[in-house]
């Protein structure tokens, strides 16, 4: 472990997002040992106009007004700040050159803010960690001079149509800036080692407690009583740009004596969708997060039915490890990130294969695997993925930096 240090993370998240986040834990893990400042995105101004109706903005105007410190303690060790200057709103524009410029003064003002919290704070030779931000990242190194500078990328960003308009250009720009490139795919660190020699995996960290079920305690809802046996399920946000309709409608067409079971919020194209008018196909709708433990262990074989495109190809499904840490029978469409799963997950490259697969995983399934299967999954603590990101760090600057 890397002990002693202070660390400022900056990413695309704010801490008072209402949704978990990778960033959120990793900074947590990190102020175990270290002084952590975690600092939110700047407000735009047109987010300012777009949203001031939100708490979460009203926060950010008075802070901006200079009636509310933007600097709060949330435990020892980690602070986190809201930034007082606000930035442009600056995507829209399409000359480069003008972009590029704007840019910079939107990092500088940012920077700036920064600078002089880490002073009041007391902050000397700092690592700064960047959780995707590729626009303002761009320019960080140069304006705060950091011990270290850490560029963690884990979602394709740049096909995203709000990052693609810029971030196809820029954040290579970024990546080859930063002195350690952490990503949580071999696909990221492939892609990423084209630019930056010094770009690593170091996988990915997940709360798995909830569905841990070594005592028995989890029950299965009421809801399964009438659905008949085998179940295949999947839980998780129901949306096309991620799952693909036409798989999870040819499973329930191939084998009419399965069950599937969806469990999440639909997407207009879900809702809409001939799935259903089928019968084996029961939707249960959106449940909270505590309850999903009870519907995964409903399920006979758990299944991730993604698409494979730009949003997938390399992303890391943190459901996986949640269906494997209850010893599941566990099925994906297999992509280069999934391959580091290969060894306790079914992997398939067609429909057909879903098929066979689901065969075999019913066929499959036992205690023995069941345990081999949660095992593996619980080892993707948060602890060891920050463990990891030390140890890419020290390897990335063992030449010119010596840790103790």
């Amino acid at each position: 472990m890397i002990k002693g240090q202070d660390i400022v993370v900056v990413g695309i998240q704010p801490w008072d997002i209402e949704i978990g986040s990778n960033c959120k834990n990793i900074a947590l893990e990190f102020a175990k040992y270290n002084r952590v400042l975690y600092v939110n995105p700047p407000m735009d101004r047109s987010t300012e106009r777009r949203e001031s109706h939100k708490a979460t903005i009203q926060k950010r105007i008075r802070i901006k007004q200079g009636l509310e410190n933007g600097l709060e303690k949330i435990k020892e060790n980690l602070w986190n700040l809201y930034p007082h200057q606000m930035v442009e709103s600056i995507n829209w524009i399409p000359l480069k050159g003008v972009y590029n410029t704007l840019n910079k003064r939107n990092a500088t003002r940012f920077a700036a803010d920064i600078k002089s919290t880490i002073s009041q704070l007391g902050f000397k030779d700092f690592i700064l960690f960047n959780d995707s931000s590729m626009f303002l990242g761009l320019h960080l190194k140069q304006l705060l001079k950091p011990k270290v500078y850490a560029y963690y990328m884990r979602d394709y960003l740049v096909k995203v149509p709000y990052w693609q308009k810029h971030g196809e250009r820029v954040e290579p720009q970024t990546v080859k800036s930063a002195d350690v490139v952490l990503t949580n795919s071999e696909f990221f660190e492939d892609m990423c080692a084209q630019i930056n020699p010094h770009s690593y995996m170091v996988g990915q960290g997940c709360d798995v407690s909830l569905f841990n079920d070594d005592a028995g305690s989890i029950q299965i809802p009421d809801a399964f009583k009438n659905i008949p046996k085998p179940v295949i399920g999947y839980v998780g946000s129901l949306t096309t740009l991620r799952l693909d309709i036409e798989l999870i409608e040819y499973i329930a067409k191939q084998r009419k004596d399965w069950s599937v079971v969806l469990v999440g919020p639909e997407d207009s194209d879900f809702k809409n969708s001939n799935l259903h008018n089928l019968e084996n196909v029961y939707f249960l709708g959106r449940k909270d997060a505590s309850e999903l433990p009870n519907y995964v262990k409903g399920f006979d074989v758990a299944i991730n039915p993604q698409l494979t495109n730009n949003l997938t190809i390399g992303n890391y499904p943190r459901k996986i490890d949640e269906y494997l840490a209850m010893g599941k029978p566990t099925l994906a469409t297999k992509t280069k990130a999934m391959e580091m799963f290969q060894d306790y997950v079914y992997l398939a490259s067609s429909k057909e294969e879903y098929i066979t697969l689901a065969e075999k995983a019913l066929q499959e399934h036992s205690i023995p695997l069941a345990k081999k299967r949660s095992e593996f999954a619980n080892g993707h603590t948060w602890e060891n993925n920050v463990k990891d990101i030390y140890n890419s760090i020290k390897k990335a600057t063992k030449d010119t930096i010596l840790w103790d």
